[in-house]
């Protein structure tokens, strides 16, 4: 879980209602930003284990999860499967109407949503959704817009602070560990 010193002294607590939706990016995010691709053209990524299980925490306490991405690939859809995360926005080429829509398919008010980011592309969601997270090594830009920064970076377990920080806020944390 993110430190109190990752937190911003600045952040007010959670406002009502509570986030029921978390929008993620990838790169960077899920994964450490590096892209592996084989002499055949094949990407690679890699993912950490505590963020799928912190992604299945979140829905198991009856939350959704979406991606907006600005890239495509299979492995990628094969994690989101394992994970059962139904909400894919891939190739995107404006997150902000993206994310638009995507509110408005799923009848989620943007108050009521969290985006973890960590560049450039994210800042329209990010200064969208009604709870703006950033990866520790985010890009300065978006650390700024930033509400709560995670203790780790993108691809080492930042999806999992994030869950952790936004369930504390709403005091299930302790809900969320009952569940083992």
């Amino acid at each position: 879980m993110a430190t109190d010193s990752a937190h911003s002294p600045n952040t007010p607590a959670l406002a009502s209602p509570r986030i029921r939706l978390l929008v993620l990016d990838v790169d960077g995010v899920l994964t450490d930003g590096g892209i592996l691709i084989g002499d055949s053209g094949e990407e690679h990524k890699r993912f950490h284990v505590r963020d799928g299980c912190g992604l299945r925490i979140w829905q198991r306490l009856g939350r959704e999860v979406a991606i907006i991405t600005g890239r495509s690939g299979l492995a990628l859809r094969h994690r989101l499967n394992e994970l059962g995360i139904r909400h894919l926005i891939n190739g995107s080429k404006d997150k902000g109407a993206d994310f638009d829509r995507l509110c408005q398919d799923l009848g989620v008010p943007a108050s009521a949503t969290a985006m973890v980011g960590d560049d450039l592309p994210d800042l329209p969601v990010l200064r969208r959704c009604g709870y703006a997270i950033a990866v520790r090594d985010a890009a300065p830009e978006v650390l700024a817009v930033a509400r709560h920064v995670t203790a780790r970076p993108g691809g080492q377990g930042a999806v999992r602070d994030a869950i952790e920080h936004l369930l504390s806020l709403d005091g299930a944390w302790d809900d969320a560990v009952r569940l083992f």
